[in-house]
């Protein structure tokens, strides 16, 4: 099973490139950050003919997420509850579309596009933190010990040095700073599995390049969008790619896609833990 995550930056406007890599890459499910979108303009049709059902949560000119998937999508959850009664915390976090989840062939997928930030001494930053905890909080709350997770979508945050092509110029700095990783470590909890560090623990690469300063050119990037993994998926994880190819586009997006290929054929399979297949972050 094929599964990616990508912010694309406006679905309408990279709708031919998103197309074109449907169709040479086929995944079973993929998820869209910074949609850009409201919900009726979401050309959930155009998936519809390439064999996808959709699900979407969007918001105009801002932010936006999105699930489209080849099998059956099941209990949707759109931002931190799906529940009537929630606190004065959830309504304002929600007023962002920046969380989407269902159920999809017996796994948990959560799709999340966390803020930026802007900067550390900012309103957005403390909104940022503010975010990550209550995600923390929404996780806690969701899942089970059992349950099979990816979670995946562009964190804004490089999870260490190695994810930052110039780790000393932007030490402390947005994306970068140790408040951000605790919080990110606070989500991951130990329970995920970062998938692209399974299979290469090097730096140099990057899945967001600034469309300023020829960053792609120059190959100075971020590593910022991940898919983790819970770990009882851990030995059906086959692979994890960038396929930074796609930041070549005419007019891309800033970001890569990230793929993962998990041996999951279907729904009746079996799923069993294997401790000597179990890996931290």
């Amino acid at each position: 099973m094929l599964i990616a995550t990508w912010n694309v930056n406006s679905v309408r406007t990279r709708l031919s490139q998103i197309t074109n890599w449907i169709n040479d890459v086929n995944p079973d499910i993929l998820c869209l950050q910074e949609t850009k979108v409201i919900d009726d303009s979401f050309p959930s049709s155009h998936f519809e003919e390439l064999g996808y059902e959709v699900i979407i949560s969007g918001q105009k000119s801002y932010n936006g997420v999105a699930i489209i998937s080849k099998l059956k999508i099941e209990n949707v959850i759109k931002g931190f509850t799906n529940e009537n009664k929630v606190g004065d915390l959830s309504i304002e976090l929600n007023k962002q579309k920046r969380l989407i989840s269902a159920n999809i062939n017996r796994l948990k997928i959560i799709n999340v596009y966390v803020p930026n930030g802007s900067s550390i001494d900012s309103d957005k930053f403390e909104y940022k933190i503010k975010w990550l905890n209550h995600l923390a909080s929404f996780l806690d709350e969701q899942l089970r010990e059992d349950d099979l997770v990816c979670l995946m979508g562009d964190f804004n945050i490089a999870p260490s040095d190695i994810d930052i092509h110039s780790p000393q110029k932007y030490e402390g700095g947005i994306m970068a700073s140790k408040i951000e990783r605790e919080a990110l470590n606070n989500v991951i909890k130990g329970r995920f599995i970062d998938s692209f560090r399974i299979f290469e623990k090097n730096t140099g690469h990057w899945s967001w390049w600034d469309y300023r300063n020829n960053a792609y050119e120059l190959n100075k990037g971020w590593r910022i969008d991940h898919i983790y993994i819970s770990k009882n998926l851990s030995s059906k994880l086959k692979s994890c790619v960038i396929e930074r190819n796609q930041r070549e586009n005419l007019q891309p997006s800033d970001h890569a896609p990230v793929l993962i290929n998990l041996e999951i054929d279907n729904q009746n399979e079996n799923f069993d833990d294997d401790e000597d297949d179990i890996f931290e972050i």
